[in-house]
């Protein structure tokens, strides 16, 4: 990979919050909901990120646009740290960042039209478009997504729930990004509508040159819409790399899991695939030693309570990264 293509990198990034309330309050313990996340995302590619609820997947959105600030680690934005960049710097930089969010019933202002949600950007960041030429460039961004510029004054409660959506995805196109990430924009809507919105973002992404970190629960829309495939378990990552191999010979035994979990017409032909994920996830205030997902495996062993895995690339490509002890892939493709 050329590190003139790497647009985002995430390095071992950390987000902890203290647990508060209860008789003796916190007792200073934690919730682990990001302990050491770290990927690339290249110039114009999809890295979906999967995982069950409570894995950190939304953590690690809005750490990264910088609406949580991490614990510890960095997210660089060609090659420059989002988090300690200050002043006229920072806001260049992360106007270059955007996100749009999972709820578009709650994240548009009622109070505000559709021209005054489009116009905000603008006069947060004045440099980006003269005053002048605000008015054409929301009428721009309206068409853009699909929205009638004659609707422009009209309040999210007159939009349906696909509509808002393209609302959200056209205020995060106002700065002219390079990445966007996308926090799971199509779980609150019907599944016609799911289709439009990720066709949308697809068509985007090849006439703006896009990169996108898309966040789902839904493994097919992931597989649909990703060049690569983040596998999250509390708060890590378990396996990371090209999305067919992902899908087609899962390395992790809790990637393998999920695909287990996903409904087919004939459960007989999955390819042999068998995994069952038994049981909840444990609580990330207290996550076991070693390997996080051991309590739920069927293939650990002593060294897992010990030692937690690393991340380490598969061969011949080395375009994948697993972080298990004893993953379902020969031993002889890992990496030493």
């Amino acid at each position: 990979m050329d590190e003139h293509d790497v647009v985002l990198t995430v390095e071992d990034l950390t987000k902890h919050f203290p647990v508060r309330g209860g008789r003796f309050g916190g007792g200073g313990r934690v919730v682990r909901a990001l302990d050491g996340v770290s990927f690339e995302l290249r110039k114009g590619e999809t890295l979906g990120i999967v995982g069950e609820s409570g894995c950190g997947k939304s953590t690690l959105a809005r750490t990264i646009v910088g609406l949580e600030t991490p614990t510890s680690g960095a997210v660089r934005f060609r090659g420059a740290d989002l988090h300690r960049l200050r002043g006229a710097q920072r806001d260049d930089m992360r106007r270059r960042v955007q996100i749009v969010l999972q709820d578009p019933y709650s994240s548009l202002n009622p109070r505000r039209t559709v021209r005054e949600t489009l116009l905000q950007p603008f006069q947060i960041h004045p440099e980006v478009t003269p005053r002048g030429g605000r008015e054409a460039r929301i009428a721009e961004l309206a068409e853009l997504v699909g929205l009638n510029p004659d609707h422009l004054d009209r309040y999210p409660f007159q939009f349906s729930g696909g509509q808002r959506q393209r609302i959200g995805i056209a205020r995060a196109l106002a700065l002219s990004p390079e990445v966007i990430i996308c926090d799971e924009p199509v779980s609150a809507l019907d599944v016609s509508v799911q289709a439009q919105v990720v066709n949308l973002l697809q068509r985007l992404q090849r006439e703006l040159g896009l990169a996108y970190v898309f966040i789902a629960h839904d493994l097919s829309v992931v597989r649909h819409i990703s060049d690569r495939i983040g596998v999250m378990y509390l708060g890590r990552v378990a396996e990371i790399g090209d999305r067919a191999e992902v899908y087609d010979t899962p390395a992790h035994p809790y990637t393998d899991a999920l695909l287990a979990a996903v409904p087919v017409p004939d459960p007989t032909r999955r390819g042999g695939r068998r995994s069952l994920l038994a049981g909840d996830p444990p609580s990330p205030v207290d996550p076991p030693s070693g390997c996080r997902f051991r309590t739920r495996c069927v293939r650990a062993q002593d060294v897992c309570a010990s030692e937690a895995p690393p991340l380490r690339a598969t061969a011949p490509s080395g375009d994948r990264d697993v972080a298990c002890h004893f993953p379902l892939i020969p031993e002889n493709t890992l990496a030493r």
